[in-house]
């Protein structure tokens, strides 16, 4: 694994001061690309709650898509939907993808526990948050003030979806398609407190079991919370 490099840090990201960090958790995904989405074909219960977001919003309202990945199937689902969607990921492989994926959207490189101030990221400029499976990337002691920052950033009253791998775990490194990432959960209780010390409220809560089609990666307990800022 490569060694910590401030030059292959993107603008807004932060140095890190672990001996492994953000760079290299970039790097996997950069390297992982495309085989993320082969690796997790069907996404149903993420397609529900993205399904829920997607209409108890506005017409034209504009969303945030925190960690979106190769825009698949979250910002594409929104965009369908007729939503404007802003889509932050720290890979910029992965981001080429997304915008390959779903040209309509808008995006930027950066580190979701370190968002930049400014446009796009306007305080009170989104009506919806979609955090599928990207706090899990962070350090728990990270997770409570990205939580805050997209409350700053959702209008009065916006809504927020998110979903994580159940586990009692704080960044431990994890074989993943070949690749070494870090990650960290919650239980689902715990989630849920977190969430609403965040200023939310909980609108709607789901938990699933989730094999996906490789056996590089086990099958895990996947659970979703559909928020309001309050």
């Amino acid at each position: 694994m490569a060694g910590f490099d401030d030059d292959a840090v993107p603008d807004g990201v932060p140095p890190d001061d672990r001996p492994w960090g953000r760079a290299e958790q970039a790097e996997a995904f950069d390297a992982i690309g495309d085989r993320y989405d082969e690796a997790f074909p069907t996404k149903s219960s993420q397609l529900e709650a993205g399904e829920w977001l997607a209409g108890a919003l506005p017409a034209g309202s504009r969303v945030l898509d925190l960690g979106c990945g190769t825009g698949m199937p979250t910002a594409r689902q929104l965009v369908d939907a007729g939503h404007h969607v802003v889509g932050v990921d720290l890979s910029a492989g992965i981001l080429e993808l997304a915008r390959r994926n779903v040209p309509e959207g808008e995006y930027l490189q950066a580190d979701i526990a370190h968002l930049p101030p400014g446009p796009p990221l306007e305080p009170g400029g989104f009506d919806g948050v979609a955090a599928f499976f990207s706090l899990l990337m962070l350090r728990r002691s990270e997770i409570p003030e990205t939580l805050r920052a997209v409350h700053a950033l959702l209008a009065p009253g916006g809504l927020l979806a998110l979903s994580m791998v159940e586990a009692d775990v704080d960044d431990v490194p994890i074989p993943f398609l070949g690749h070494t990432i870090r990650v960290s959960g919650y239980l689902q209780d715990d989630l849920r407190e977190i969430v609403t010390d965040a200023g939310f409220e909980v609108i709607k809560e789901d938990a699933y079991t989730y094999a996906p089609a490789t056996t590089d990666v086990p099958p895990e307990r996947q659970i979703y919370l559909c928020c309001r800022r309050v």
